[in-house]
């Protein structure tokens, strides 16, 4: 996977996140639901930030960012924690 490839990614789940809002402000999503759906949104956009951000390190650390594996939610959603 590319930067481009996780970048294309990242804007992807932006602009679901964005029209999932819309959904709800017109009425055509709950409330309930939105937030389920924004909770999982939210967790696959902090792990692609996260691998984006650990392959720049090893790229400018002059080691090869293909070897980043995408880390678990549970590890990216725990690190302020």
């Amino acid at each position: 996977m590319s930067e481009q490839d996780i970048l294309a990614r990242i804007r992807e789940l932006v602009d679901a996140e964005h029209a999932l809002r819309a959904r709800t402000e017109s009425g055509d999503l709950d409330p309930a639901t939105e937030q389920a759906q924004l909770a999982a949104l939210e967790q696959t956009l902090d792990q692609c930030w996260d691998l984006l951000r650990q392959r720049r390190a090893r790229i400018d650390s002059g080691l090869p960012a293909d070897e980043v594996p995408v880390s678990p939610a549970t590890q990216v959603e725990g690190y302020l924690q």
